[in-house]
């Protein structure tokens, strides 16, 4: 069957958006589980580490969460087979929204205290302490490895033929979202370093690593605005639930993909060239300035 007969034979558009909120239920038990570690993990760590551990950064790892849940559950998932636009709202909710929310709740220390003890004695244990993990851990969150991995998931999986296949295979289509946050959770990790962390590269490295994942991502949100056709079949062949042709939608999609990701690397790379150019004093003056009023 053709692809685009899979489209039309789907079933119908959403006509009530605010009714086509959906419940994965694997997604909604990993989340949960994952939350709920988190937060049990956070009040035993935060009890002796409350500089390390305040409370914006369990704020920023549950709103990690519900970014998640909006982007697989929401009335966005219910038009991204309708809307390349929504689509890619989806897209960046996965790579640019959730993982650097929650890199910035340093979830290492409390996932792991919140663990019950029979789970850290077995498996958690004896995995985190063996040598073929640590090291695919030390590779998986290499600078180089993070960087790559995230910028060949983003441009691969929009290469048409991947990108259609998604439209085949909701499990194909899952495995992509995986790949997408997965790979995102790694690049933020190298930029943000949250504790316990300790950063492989200088930091005045990681403005190049911002500014070059934004020259990716400038190639392909402009090759999507100004390439002149449809790109990817199912979009021309779907029905149209807008004013927007497949074409304007199509370039809707690389406008917003174009600012938005724009906005995420950028805003940490300017604050990091503040910071770097911000004379030492300077900076040691204004921390010891905070430190009184943190604790």
């Amino acid at each position: 069957m053709r692809l685009e007969q899979l489209i039309l034979d789907a079933i119908d558009p959403p006509v009530n958006l605010l009714a086509a909120w959906s419940f994965p239920g694997v997604p909604f038990v990993g989340l949960s589980i994952a939350l709920i570690v988190y937060l049990r993990g956070w009040r035993a760590a935060q009890r002796t580490r409350p500089h390390e551990l305040p409370l914006w950064r369990a704020a920023c790892f549950v709103a990690g969460i519900l970014s998640l849940w909006i982007a697989v559950a929401s009335p966005i998932a219910a038009l991204d087979d309708y809307l390349l636009a929504a689509h890619m709202i989806q897209h960046f909710i996965l790579m640019s929204i959730a993982p650097p929310l929650i890199v910035l709740g340093a979830p290492a220390v409390p996932l792991l205290r919140g663990l019950p003890r029979f789970l850290i004695r077995f498996p958690a244990g004896p995995l985190l302490r063996a040598r073929w993990f640590r090291a695919t851990l030390r590779f998986a969150m290499h600078p180089a490895t993070a960087w790559l991995a995230m910028n060949i998931a983003y441009l691969g999986w929009h290469v048409p033929a991947l990108f259609e296949l998604t439209f085949r295979s909701e499990r194909i289509h899952d495995f992509e979202h995986l790949c997408f946050f997965l790979t995102s959770l790694a690049f933020w990790w190298v930029v943000l370093a949250p504790w316990p962390a300790h950063a492989r590269w200088p930091r005045w490295a990681m403005i190049p690593y911002l500014l070059t994942a934004d020259v990716v991502n400038t190639v392909l949100s402009a090759t999507l605005a100004f390439s002149g056709k449809v790109l990817y079949a199912p979009y021309a062949a779907a029905p149209r639930i807008t004013a927007l042709s497949p074409l304007k939608d199509q370039v809707a999609a690389g406008a917003e993909m174009w600012v938005l990701n724009s906005i995420v690397f950028l805003i940490p790379a300017v604050m990091l060239t503040m910071t770097l150019l911000t004379p030492k004093a300077l900076r040691q003056a204004s921390t010891g300035a905070r430190t009184p009023a943190a604790g």
